[in-house]
């Protein structure tokens, strides 16, 4: 039970950056647009209302897409360009509308292509309608450049960090605190049963006299 509580906790703090985290891809833009889309129970995969979203109602909203190829020509992958804002996650984008202009300037085909890479975080789910939203959009020399991920290495390094201090932190503690604590209640409960035991001995030591008392008597009559 302990190994999974475990494994569930690391699957779902590994999840949770997953998604948040930005990621990379380095794609050819092959058309940008807006199109209206309805925000139902997938609500949680799109910005908060109102956002700079052009929100039209609260279950419908103009959107902005961005839709690319990568290297392959064969898969393909849509983006939408909301903005952030103050909320979560904290990319504090209030850009969508230069990005999206932008993604449309680099617009290329396959005989003349274009490669950026389109900084991005979210997941592409076909079945509930969520698309990674683009944060950024730069030119790169080709589909093969190497991008290391530096903001990610940094932030992983920092949460690790952050992890080994805590465990450190909640070792002494356990030690200093809540080991001493536990050892001083269970020597209480030792004595609590010791003294208990020694009653009932004393206890049965007594009324042993009595019957002993008692049986002498019967033995005069």
């Amino acid at each position: 039970m302990k190994w999974g509580l475990r494994i569930l906790a690391v699957l779902i703090v590994g999840l949770f950056l997953h998604y948040t985290l930005p990621q990379r891809d380095i794609v050819r833009v092959v058309d940008t647009g807006n199109r209206i889309t309805q925000i139902g129970a997938n609500w949680i995969f799109y910005s908060i209302e109102d956002t700079g979203t052009g929100a039209e109602t609260s279950t419908t909203r103009d959107i902005r897409f961005i839709d690319a190829v990568f290297e392959d020509d064969s898969t393909v992958m849509v983006y939408r360009n909301e903005d952030t804002g103050w909320f979560w996650p904290p990319y504090f984008k209030w850009d969508s509308s230069t990005l999206q202009a932008e993604a449309t300037n680099l617009r290329s085909t396959r005989d003349a292509p274009k490669w950026v890479a389109i900084t991005h975080y979210g997941w592409r789910i076909p079945l509930l309608s969520a698309f990674p939203n683009a944060v950024k959009i730069t030119p790169v020399e080709g589909p093969d450049v190497t991008l290391i991920p530096w903001v990610n290495i940094l932030l992983l390094t920092f949460i690790a960090f952050l992890v080994v201090m805590a465990r450190r932190m909640w070792l002494q503690f356990r030690e200093r605190m809540v080991d001493p604590t536990l050892a001083d209640v269970g020597e209480t409960f030792d004595a609590v049963g010791d003294r208990a035991e020694a009653a009932r001995k004393e206890a049965r030591g007594f009324f042993g006299r009595i019957g002993a008392w008692m049986n002498t008597w019967r033995a005069k009559k």
